[in-house]
């Protein structure tokens, strides 16, 4: 089987040449992103080897049919999922490509690999909890990071946890546009629209709507600012929008298809929560809370989508 070359590689080099391959097809998008999700299925539910092994198989069929079976769930009356054929239809297709033009290629798989990335953006390692486990610990590692949340924890938690004061309330605003850039050049009328609102039951019960409301002002909107300060009040309910964010999120539904959702749904608050959930269950990070899952996305988008202000958050 002439597959040695693309089996040394990692899964996110292997989709990208697979997808450059497919878009050359002039497939449309959906069918492109359809087929390196599912074709990968076993791979990303199993591992690489176990990938591999039905690849190779004499009896690919029959091996790759019983590994999908083992891992798609059970319909409700206990029988095999049915959509195990479209799954195997999309394996098929990429043992065919792996099999005869990619294979036939005689370009060493290093030239082969540099000329497929130049043909896609960026390559990112695709989640999963080692990955975010990494950047967890990057984060820890990052004194300015952790003094910082250290403050702010100070500051939101123990300080000036309500918001029925504007003065707290102002401290609270000051802090976060210092701290994060976020471009809030009057800071007082903000606080004032926050004290208005009377906003701690909503916090308390994790209101989504809050945002939305705690956003504009004086027809300006700052709707990152409003993620955040609404975050450090309740971090495991309100994941935080910024710039970084917003790009991975684009990255992977453009790669995986983890969720269909238009660039504007990024902006209605309720809508972004449920993306983020989303694709926190998709990866498999539900070990993960919000928190995690936040600091992991912010540092991935800071990595592959670096801003030319280097702006944190």
């Amino acid at each position: 089987m002439p597959l040695i070359d693309l089996k040394t590689l990692d899964l996110p080099d292997v989709r990208q040449i697979y997808k450059v391959h497919l878009m050359s097809k002039e497939l449309s998008h959906n069918t492109v992103q359809t087929a390196i999700s599912d074709a990968f299925y076993i791979w990303r539910k199993m591992d690489k080897q176990a990938f591999w092994d039905v690849l190779e198989a004499n009896d690919f069929e029959q091996r790759g049919t019983d590994a999908l079976g083992r891992i798609l769930p059970k319909q409700k009356d206990g029988l095999p999922n049915k959509n195990i054929s479209a799954y195997m239809s999309q394996l098929r297709r990429f043992r065919s490509f792996a099999l005869s033009e990619y294979a036939l290629d005689n370009e060493p798989t290093e030239k082969k690999v540099r000329k497929y990335r130049r043909k896609v953006k960026v390559v990112i390692p695709q989640p999963c909890p080692a990955e975010v486990e990494k950047y967890l610990q990057l984060w820890k590692k990052k004194k300015d990071y952790a003094s910082q949340e250290a403050a702010l924890d100070k500051l939101f938690f123990h300080l000036a946890p309500q918001n029925r004061d504007v003065a707290d309330i102002l401290l609270k605003v000051s802090t976060l546009n210092d701290f994060y850039s976020t471009n809030i050049f009057s800071v007082f009328p903000v606080a004032e629209h926050i004290l208005a609102l009377n906003i701690d039951e909503r916090l308390a019960q994790g209101d989504p709507g809050l945002v939305d409301d705690i956003k504009t002002v004086n027809e300006r909107s700052h709707y990152s600012f409003a993620t955040k300060y609404c975050s450090h009040h309740k971090p495991l309910e309100y994941p935080i929008f910024d710039s970084y964010v917003q790009q991975i999120l684009k990255h992977f539904r453009n790669q995986d298809g983890f969720c269909e959702f238009k660039d504007s749904e990024l902006k209605e608050y309720s809508r972004f929560k449920q993306i983020i959930l989303t694709f926190r269950k998709y990866y498999g990070l539900t070990q993960f809370n919000l928190k995690e899952i936040d600091q992991y996305l912010w540092q991935l988008g800071k990595t592959y989508y670096p801003n030319k202000y280097g702006a944190k958050k």
